[in-house]
């Protein structure tokens, strides 16, 4: 189990890297996905069943579906550094990544342990989850249905703004199209419909003809006065 767990710390402090070095923002995004997989893996090992399923279905699912949403809706490329913002921002990383090496050599050094172990408590009939699930449909039931209202209200705002939006945008108008009279012949496709004569039925004109068939129709003709 403890060779399960190194290798699980190990691809999560390896994707976490790849997430803030490299360049293109979607494939940060996956190696995060990556990230909260192997934390998952990491509650998994530690007993926390449920923290770990909702890592999965909370974190690597919803949550980075929108945030996949966001980086293709801003159509965002990679991330061009120059100047002074550069030099300060890689450079507060690196004294911030040092600080965080020395800080894990430390507690390495010290066998990791800033403290005394806490007692082994056997494990809640049932599961961690059932436990979990009695204390919040028991004890904190008010607070859990007023986060549920909260949502909900939430929810309604923000399909009552879209509707608003959509109620205030003009319409497009639709294209007028005049009724046929009766006992009009159907216009053909080349032809154009000239102004009404005195009777009210439209005349219809012949499409004008092109210019390479004036030629090839005038190409056989006999000139004038021969």
């Amino acid at each position: 189990m403890s060779y399960l767990f190194a290798a699980f710390a190990a691809v999560l402090v390896a994707s976490s890297l790849l997430v803030v070095l490299h360049r293109n923002p979607v494939t940060s995004a996956l190696f995060l996905v990556l990230a909260f997989c192997s934390l998952a893996g990491l509650y998994l090992l530690l007993g926390a069943e449920f923290i770990g399923m909702v890592q999965v279905i909370v974190y690597a699912g919803a949550i980075m579906v929108l945030f996949l949403f966001v980086i293709m809706y801003l159509n965002l490329g990679r991330d061009l550094e120059s100047g002074f913002q550069f030099v300060v921002r890689r450079g507060v990383g690196w004294v911030l990544g040092a600080v965080l090496l020395a800080e894990g050599i430390v507690l390495l050094a010290h066998h990791g342990v800033a403290g005394p172990a806490l007692p082994q408590t056997p494990p809640p009939e049932g599961g961690n989850t059932r436990a979990l699930g009695e204390l919040l449909y028991s004890r904190y039931l008010f607070p859990f249905e007023i986060t549920s209202v909260v949502l909900l209200v939430a929810m309604v705002g923000a399909i009552v703004i879209t509707r608003a939006r959509t109620a205030e945008a003009p319409a497009a108008p639709a294209p007028v199209r005049e009724a046929p009279v009766a006992g009009s012949p159907p216009v053909a496709p080349g032809a154009r419909a000239a102004p009404a004569s005195a009777g009210g039925s439209p005349v219809l004109a012949p499409a004008p003809e092109s210019e390479a068939a004036v030629v090839v129709s005038g190409a056989g003709a006999p000139p004038e006065g021969a």
